[in-house]
């Protein structure tokens, strides 16, 4: 073995102990004569400490991203030294003998730091980008979840069932990937959009559970929500209703919430259950935003005819929108007003209700006392919105 523990694994209870490490060095600096270095593995860092004046070895260029393998002794921190927020924080080693593994050019950008990266040059050097702190953690955690799926379904009595990936072009809603056929001359396999078909089989043959954690292929056009390769939590089930489907995957997304992220609170328990025409007209889109709390349409239409505005009189639909009172004149043109336009609309007339100044806004004076009391009670709007 080229190690015998991990970079993150020694703790006071090994100070004595001789071992070997191997990892990249993280970063290395020389104080007052001593050289520490930083040696990192994705399970930790261990700190290398040495004296170069004193060492009875050949000590070899060290550079951060250097891949080292150190034998030494596991020795005590000094008290001042003692770095309680890292699990090897109460040691250091002592090394006898430092080997180089690999050496490396400078680097296109430092991955010790968080700084910002452009995604291009991230992508063009994805082994370095990996090696961050933020994607490692990231990778360990998808890992973590998936694990965690896979445990939360067993108990559920469901199966996991691997389907094919070379299958016959499916009337799904994407483009596909082909892969020509080599024995058979212009015939094709297509890459699959989802294990939509197969897992239909699945339960017509009986495994009433299923599950997959399944690689998915659409030929589409890249999109923040759009991607050409994806994995996504594929299940299954017979002789259930929506509800039941609705229940499972809120219980599940409540299981990992609480297992990964205990201090997240979740706003809605149970989740909300809106129909679509319930989401468009609270929301006006079919994916709303709810972690926004009160940012809803209020229908007004009856009430809007009544007024003597021509616009209101002649529309089919109107619909209010009650913002905070924090939010000035220019926010609401800039956010709200160029967003109406832009789906059509020759406007969005806007009222607000001052203790001071009294009703005002661009259609004000089509409203009278009575109607704007209405309004009040149809919208819940209060002085200052």
């Amino acid at each position: 073995m080229l190690r015998s523990h991990t970079c993150g694994s020694l703790t006071a209870k090994n100070i004595g102990e001789t071992v070997k490490l191997s990892g990249w060095v993280n970063k290395s600096r020389n104080l007052g004569g001593m050289l520490f270095i930083d040696l990192r593995d994705r399970y930790g860092i261990t700190q290398i400490t040495l004296d170069p004046a004193k060492v009875n070895f050949e000590l070899p260029e060290i550079k951060a991203e250097y891949v080292l393998q150190v034998e030494g002794k596991v020795i005590a921190r000094p008290d001042t030294m003692i770095n309680k927020d890292m699990i090897t924080g109460e040691i250091e080693v002592e090394p006898t003998k430092i080997s180089v593994f690999s050496t490396c050019k400078e680097l296109p950008f430092s991955v010790d730091h968080e700084n910002p990266v452009g995604e291009d040059l991230r992508l063009e050097y994805r082994y370095l980008d990996l090696r961050r702190k933020t994607m490692k953690e990231n990778a360990v955690m998808r890992h973590k979840i998936v694990l965690e799926t896979m445990n939360f379904f067993d108990k559920k009595e469901f199966l996991h069932l691997e389907t094919p990936t070379f299958v016959k072009n499916t009337p799904e809603g994407s483009r596909e990937y082909v892969v020509p056929a080599r024995f058979e001359p212009g015939k094709f396999f297509v890459l699959p959009q989802s294990p939509q078909q197969f897992k239909q089989m699945l339960m017509v043959a009986g495994f009433d559970k299923y599950f997959q954690i399944a690689r998915c292929y659409r030929d589409e056009d890249p999109r923040g929500d759009r991607q050409p390769e994806f994995t996504q939590v594929d299940f299954e089930l017979s002789f259930v209703e929506q509800q039941d489907i609705l229940e499972l995957i809120e219980e599940y997304f409540m299981h990992l919430s609480a297992k990964f992220y205990p201090n997240k609170k979740i706003k809605a328990e149970p989740f909300p259950v809106l129909t679509w025409k319930e989401a468009m007209d609270l929301y006006g889109i079919d994916k709303p935003e709810l972690r926004v709390d009160n940012f809803t349409f209020h229908e007004v239409t009856e009430w809007a005819k009544k007024s003597d505005f021509t616009v209101f009189q002649q529309a089919p639909c109107v619909k209010a929108l009650v913002l905070p009172k924090e939010m000035g004149r220019s926010e609401v043109e800039k956010k709200y007003e160029f967003l109406a336009k832009s789906f059509g609309s020759k406007g969005m007339p806007w009222l607000c209700l001052s203790k001071e100044e009294g009703l005002k806004g661009s259609i004000a004076k089509f409203i009278d006392e009575k109607a704007l009391e209405e309004l009040k009670q149809l919208t819940g709007a209060t002085e200052g919105t």
